[in-house]
């Protein structure tokens, strides 16, 4: 049986639903402030925090939640929901984001107002920095989405909100020899002026992500083929329109589907031929990250 692990962003809860018919349980309470980022590997899942904001009077929408405390965290427990702990020190992260794993022996998380790309080993050991952004103060530096190959990390840079500055680049899993995280002579722009791209996931050379940016574009799932190397991406087909800020991605090409969350609380199922879409589940509160379970 096939099910999802979705994270409560104001609930602090993981939950597991069933794609089939949409039970939901719960299978953790209190992972710290603002989820984000889950994968499973093995019996384990890990999850990245984004860290207790601070609310702006006066301020609506995204913009009234200032994250750039590093309040942000990197934790774990067993898919049972036991042995909850923290890989990293309270604070080690500014504002973690989308987690991804190369399903062997690393971690690899966007930190947003870090304007950073990181990766560590699953037990929190080594911690590496790969990307480190200066501060430009429009948003275009915040590292948001990432995923790994087998060669690359890949990660999105989603500019202001609703701006139309999104990008995803691409670079080594490792930082060239005799180079620095600021200063990469192998990162790629595969994509650049998009609505406002989040979370990634790559299968089979393809590229699929998510976009919370303005319609007709944003608030969609997308998918373009991995360019070679050197080579720009090509315009992305839009498997799914209509959604409602939307995150969280996971993709089943056994069961020829992709899942996607938003924070209106919405999971639903793509099929990949382009067919369709239904609603997996309403869970009647914003959900951020996804991970499959089998």
């Amino acid at each position: 049986m096939t099910a999802l692990l979705a994270l409560g962003l104001a609930t602090r809860t993981i939950f597991r639903v069933d794609v089939a018919d949409g039970r939901t349980s719960v299978v953790h309470k209190d992972t710290a402030y603002s989820p984000d980022g889950v994968v499973v590997v093995g019996d384990t899942v890990y999850w990245t925090t984004m860290g207790r904001p601070e609310r702006i009077p006066g301020v609506d929408g995204e913009a009234a939640f200032d994250y750039t405390a590093p309040t942000g965290g990197l934790h774990a427990m067993r898919l049972d929901g036991t042995d909850r702990r923290d890989l990293l020190q309270p604070g080690a992260l500014t504002t973690g984001k989308q987690l991804a794993t190369d399903g062997r022996e690393r971690l690899y998380w966007g930190d947003r107002e870090g304007l950073r790309v990181s990766s560590c080993r699953l037990d929190g050991s080594d911690r590496i920095d790969l990307v480190v952004n200066a501060q430009t103060g429009d948003g275009t530096a915040e590292c948001v989405g990432v995923a790994v190959d087998r060669d690359h990390l890949y990660w999105t840079q989603k500019g202001p909100s609703k701006g139309g500055l999104g990008r995803i680049f691409r670079a080594g899993l490792s930082v060239p020899e005799g180079e620095s995280a600021d200063r990469r002579s192998d990162v790629e722009t595969l994509w650049s002026g998009l609505p406002e791209p989040i979370d990634l996931e790559v299968v089979d050379g393809v590229l699929y992500w998510t976009d919370r940016g303005a319609e007709p574009d944003g608030n969609t799932l997308n998918r373009a083929p991995l360019p070679g190397p050197g080579e720009p991406g090509t315009p992305p087909e839009i498997l799914a329109r209509g959604l409602h800020e939307a995150v969280g991605i996971a993709v089943d090409t056994r069961a020829g589907l992709a899942y996607v969350s938003d924070l209106g609380g919405t999971i639903l199922a793509v099929a990949l031929d382009g067919t369709g879409d239904r609603v997996v589940a309403d869970m009647g509160q914003m959900i951020t990250g996804l991970a499959l379970v089998r």
